[in-house]
């Protein structure tokens, strides 16, 4: 298994890219809902005008196995860059194999390389199997002061 960083000109990361990215979507843990056709026409155009996106494919020989998108975020308190890692999805007919943990060290070696303060992402709070591999990783719930609670991840459609 390798990882490696995807490069949205080469066909067959794009079309990786987009049929892994599908299946994540698809699952429970992904909303069980497949990508619009909209989406994924228009995915790989869209994320190549983002400048702060940073993604890799993991690959089993010829078959892509496993992704990871990230978008390159600002840390007000520490003055410093951060890495939030926005989708990370494993096919299921790979899981176990280590391959969450390779993407989830591709991500931190790119942060360390861009000088990042951090790596965050979020994640459902049911979801146990992803909760373990971001736990063997190193990440824990983001908390400034006990007493206060944890953060929370909110959002509004728009």
């Amino acid at each position: 298994m390798t990882v490696v960083d995807v490069d949205l000109g080469d066909a067959r990361h794009a079309a990786a890219l987009v049929e892994l990215l599908d299946h994540y979507a698809q699952d429970p843990m992904g909303g069980g809902v497949p990508l619009r056709p909209e989406v994924r026409a228009t995915l790989v155009d869209a994320l190549k005008q983002v400048p702060h996106f940073h993604g890799a494919l993991a690959f089993d020989g010829e078959n892509a196995v496993g992704l990871i998108h990230c978008f390159a975020g600002f840390s007000t308190f520490a003055a410093r860059p951060l890495l939030n890692i926005h989708d990370i999805a494993v096919h299921r007919a790979w899981r176990g194999r280590g391959i969450g943990q390779a993407l989830l060290a591709w991500a931190e070696q790119r942060a360390n390389a861009l000088g990042c303060c951090k790596l965050t992402l979020e994640v459902l709070s049911n979801n146990r199997p992803a909760m373990a591999t971001y736990e063997r990783a190193g990440f824990a719930p983001y908390v400034l002061d006990p007493a206060a609670g944890q953060a929370l991840f909110l959002q509004k459609m728009l």
